[in-house]
């Protein structure tokens, strides 16, 4: 099989969330085309791996390439959060689980489905095609107020009222369909010195859609705090994020895990017991060594988050 995307940040991975005990579980909560999942299978012998996906079809990519495992490893299609909000409480509880927010290379090369901006695709970008709004039904009917802090927000981009002014006056004469055609009216709308910057001046507005049409950021809090729950004392949680948004979130909540002490500072005196319910094993985030970044530029924005579940909690 074809083999699109390249896993980021494996080696480090490997070695901060190397299963321990007998017979350990492993979850997948991002498999994508299952190369960290492969990695571990090969590496682990003892391990079992449950992978979770929205997207079908890549879930399909997936199957292909760990047939060889078996049994050793199974598939959720559908989101993370979701899954493991519905985790059996009688089931085992995970010992390690890596959850990897990069969009993988496949989304943009092979889905058709407009995530990239250099595509003449449909402009869908969702993980998901069969629910929710696609990003066409954001770019046409969100107001452009709304839409300019839609870009701002997710997407940090400085021209992002000049990008929602130039889109709303654009579909007023025929709606977006196409990822090249919301592209290119970017580019016309911004600075000519910011056109030919280090990056296309529509790749963080084309950001900011996908996040918004795949409720990125809203899902995140909620998927940490169920996923952290499901853990098995003991157990290791390592998150992999890809820009500054995400990774505010999750260094904040691994950070509250490692506290000590979790009462508003307008609390004189501890009532939440003052125990740690994890402890952080990365005091700062994991980055891509150099060799990487040559080897596979995308894991140049890469950062890697670890903590370890307190035996008590």
């Amino acid at each position: 099989m074809e083999i699109i995307h390249t896993s980021v940040l494996l080696n480090e991975c490997l070695e901060l969330l190397a299963p321990e005990g007998p017979s350990p579980l492993m979850i997948d909560g991002t498999l994508g085309e299952g190369g960290h999942t492969e990695a571990f299978l090969a590496r682990f012998p003892d391990l079992r791996v449950i992978g979770i996906d929205a997207d079908v079809r890549i879930q399909a990519k997936a199957r292909e390439r760990l047939a060889a495992y078996g049994e050793r490893v199974c598939f959720y299609p559908g989101w993370s959060d979701v899954f493991f909000e519905n985790y059996p409480s009688q089931d085992k509880k995970p010992d390690v689980i890596l959850i990897d927010l990069g969009i993988s290379l496949f989304h943009y090369e092979k889905s058709g489905r407009g995530f990239s901006f250099r595509a003449d695709e449909p402009l869908d970008m969702r993980l998901d095609p069969s629910s929710g709004k696609s990003a066409a039904d954001v770019v046409n009917t969100t107001r452009e107020t709304e839409l300019a802090n839609l870009i701002y927000q997710f997407g940090e981009e400085q021209y992002s009222r000049r990008i929602a002014k130039s889109i709303c006056e654009a579909r007023a004469s025929a709606p977006f369909a196409t990822a090249r055609a919301l592209a290119e009216c970017i580019y016309a709308s911004v600075p000519a010195p910011y056109r030919h910057g280090r990056t296309h001046p529509a790749t963080k507005t084309f950001q900011a859609l996908r996040i918004a049409v795949n409720s990125e950021l809203d899902r995140l809090p909620r998927l940490l705090d169920l996923a952290f729950s499901c853990l098995a004392p003991n157990g290791k949680f390592g998150v992999i994020t890809f820009h500054s948004l995400e990774d505010r979130i999750v260094k904040n909540y691994f950070r509250d895990l490692g506290k000590a002490c979790i009462c508003p500072p307008d609390v004189p005196i501890c009532k939440c017991g003052g125990k740690p319910r994890a402890a952080v094993l990365t005091k700062k985030a994991i980055s891509a060594s150099p060799e990487e970044i040559e080897r596979n530029s995308p894991s140049r924005s890469a950062h890697l988050r670890v903590v370890r579940k307190s035996i008590t909690e």
